[in-house]
């Protein structure tokens, strides 16, 4: 059996609620040509970095609508209808978190999210609230897989190495993690991370 780890390490989006662009511009634009299309012209996704990493929610989305004014609506969207991306909760997860929690062991987010977007989120999903600490990018300035972001949770917590047992639905972000020694899962669904949980003596 692996070492067993003193605090587990949350991602977000895709662990414990569901991030999809795609189910909200599916809607706006149902052409998947078309959608592409959008996403390239104007660089939607390098904008959601920018605001990861600490840029202004609502003005970002908005200067990047007004350099593409033939979709300025479709591009405000993002702003506008952001809770139309992050849903549904993943509850099975929700579960698995609580019962770490009842159980003594640290909880801990580590997400890339900007500092607005995820105040909505709290206040759309409550067990966004119940970490022990939280770690969201846009307050630190650095997104994952930087190792920056990896050492400053140790160097908050004073946990280091396999203490660390990090879930996150990307494998580049795990890779990053295991690098520094953490443990790590790569989600898919809440059953197999019960089932990881549960190989290091936690569940």
């Amino acid at each position: 059996m692996a070492q067993k780890p003193d605090a587990v390490v949350f991602d977000i989006g895709n662990v414990l609620v569901n991030w999809s662009p795609d189910q909200l511009y599916a809607e706006l634009l149902p052409d998947p040509a078309a959608r592409n299309r959008l996403f390239e012209a104007a660089n939607l996704n390098a904008m959601n970095e920018q605001i990861d990493l600490g840029a202004p929610f609502r003005e970002t989305i908005y200067a990047e609508a007004d350099r593409h004014a033939k979709n300025r609506d479709l591009i405000r969207a993002w702003h506008d209808r952001w809770i139309e991306m992050f849903a549904p909760g993943i509850e099975g997860s929700w579960d698995i978190l609580r019962r770490l929690r009842k159980d003594g062991v640290r909880v801990l987010a580590l997400s890339n999210f900007g500092r607005e977007s995820f105040e909505i989120a709290q206040a759309a999903y409550p067990v966004l609230t119940e970490f022990d600490r939280q770690f969201i990018s846009g307050h630190m300035g650095v997104i994952k897989p930087d190792p920056r972001i990896y050492q400053m949770v140790e160097e908050e917590t004073g946990l280091a190495g396999a203490s660390l047992f990090f879930i996150d639905d990307r494998v580049e972000n795990i890779e990053a993690a295991q690098a520094r020694g953490w443990q790590g899962h790569v989600f898919s669904d809440p059953q197999r991370l019960a089932h990881a949980l549960t190989e290091v003596g936690l569940l």
